[in-house]
């Protein structure tokens, strides 16, 4: 049983898989990034991002997928992409019959590091620390 969290992107996607422990903690597993070449076109990134998907759940069967959510973006084109991203990883999920629940950034950065507006640094020393 695993939980994996996905920071979508098309370009970079990045995720950990977690094991729960019985005590309510729980341990890193995985961590990496899932890229695709920015030359292709969009539908053979998204193509090419399905598939490490399809594998990474494959090696790691989850019960939960958590999703970083977009809230606001400057950039529409990014703003979209991530977002084709983020189905890509969704629809995946739940054709698996993983529970897909979205956090925003600041719900993330809450709840590892007590503050919603942490900086970067302050996430990195926390995750650290856990």
């Amino acid at each position: 049983m695993f939980v994996l969290g996905v920071d979508p992107g098309l370009s970079r996607c990045g995720y950990c898989v977690l094991s729960p422990r019985p005590d309510g903690t729980a341990t890193a597993v995985a961590v990496g990034v899932l890229t695709t070449p920015t030359d292709l076109p969009v539908p053979q990134r998204l193509a090419m991002l399905q598939t490490d998907v399809r594998e990474l759940l494959d090696d790691y069967p989850a019960t939960t997928v958590a999703i970083e959510r977009v809230l606001f973006q400057v950039n529409v084109s990014t703003a979209m992409s991530v977002g084709q991203a983020s189905g890509i990883v969704m629809a995946e999920a739940a054709g698996r019959g993983c529970d897909v629940v979205e956090y925003s950034p600041n719900q993330v950065k809450e709840a590892v590091a007590g503050y919603g507006a942490a900086t970067k640094e302050q996430m990195q020393e926390m995750v650290r620390r856990l």
